[in-house]
């Protein structure tokens, strides 16, 4: 099978800051009440190095909430990153049923979506499958994702890969996005972001500007 008959093989499978959006659904605190399956403070790490992604490319971000009287309001840290924008508020359980969204989808003119929500196996699997099945190529952020235990995520995440669903984790969709390094533009962005959410890899990185910031001495 050639890469034009595989959507999901060649260089048009990776993701790029043109051709995709990301849309969060559903980081409030109602959802991070009921997580089991990730530590919550891993989640929100991870959800916030996601965002801060795509602010840094570029990429059209769009938040949306669940009846957010009552499930509470996007989390500050999100928020946060894109100050001026108002999340959308639903009704409906699956975010794609909402006409708001996919009408949102539609303005952009792209057919990647990168989604991530609480809960995995509600949230989540509901849009990927409905718009893998009207013909949007859709990523799933597992491990800025979560559902109410380890099995329910697994399951999701199953189930979203059998329909069609590429599954990458935060730090893959960075990395495609900046692809190569003599891009320097975005490079100084990055690299905060890492440092302030990947960990070790974070902390080495701080070390190697140490390195280059301090002169040998013979």
């Amino acid at each position: 099978m050639s890469a034009k008959e595989n959507p999901k093989a060649g260089l048009d499978a990776l993701l790029t800051p043109d051709n995709c959006v990301l849309i969060l659904i559903d980081h409030q605190p109602f959802q991070f009440a009921g997580l089991r399956s990730h530590d919550t403070q891993t989640i929100i790490n991870n959800v916030v190095g996601l965002t801060k992604s795509a602010k840094v490319f570029g990429v059209p971000t769009l938040f949306t909430t669940v009846v957010e009287q009552r499930g509470g309001l996007l989390i500050k840290q999100l928020q946060e990153i894109f100050p001026d924008q108002k999340p959308i508020d639903r009704t409906f359980i699956n975010t794609w049923e909402d006409p708001r969204i996919v009408d949102w989808v539609k303005a952009t003119g792209k057919k990647k979506i990168v989604m991530a929500a609480l809960w995995t196996e509600i949230c989540l699997a509901m849009p990927v499958i409905q718009a893998l099945g009207e013909g949007y190529e859709v990523y799933i952020v597992t491990d800025a994702s979560g559902g109410v235990s380890l099995e329910a995520h697994e399951m999701a995440v199953m189930r979203m890969v059998q329909a069609g669903a590429v599954p990458i984790t935060w730090t893959v969709f960075g990395s495609e996005l900046q692809r190569d390094w003599a891009r320097t533009d975005t490079v100084p962005a990055l690299a905060e972001m890492l440092v302030d959410h990947m960990g070790n890899v974070g902390t080495s990185l701080t070390w190697e500007f140490q390195l280059l910031a301090t002169p040998v001495t013979e």
